[in-house]
């Protein structure tokens, strides 16, 4: 069974983070995920491919911001909030907020 790579917490780094973020799609779907905890790649509803997505999930995985728990075929993704909050305090929330008034 394939690994899928997830950065260890001391290993994050802020710009991959903030490029991570930088993306409306990416920074759409950290608010999603946030909201319901766990999420299934293929539960947000969207016109984007699905390849498109793929690569998002990716760019956020890769960087640090999720987590990707495999389950059978299915990929769950969930934010590691508590580990970029250790790593980089009150960073999440000022991203959020700042999107949010947008």
């Amino acid at each position: 069974m394939r690994t899928l790579y997830h950065p260890k917490t001391e290993e994050i780094e802020l710009p991959t983070v903030l490029y991570a973020l930088s993306d409306p799609i990416r920074l759409e779907l950290l608010r999603h995920v946030l909201k319901c905890k766990e999420m299934a790649c293929g539960e947000y509803a969207t016109d984007i491919p699905k390849s498109t997505m793929s690569h998002h999930f990716k760019v956020l995985r890769e960087s640090g911001v999720m987590n990707t728990r495999l389950a059978g075929t299915q990929r769950f993704m969930s934010v590691r909030k508590d580990e970029l909050d250790s790593r980089f305090p009150g960073l999440l929330d000022a991203i959020v907020r700042a999107s949010e008034s947008n």
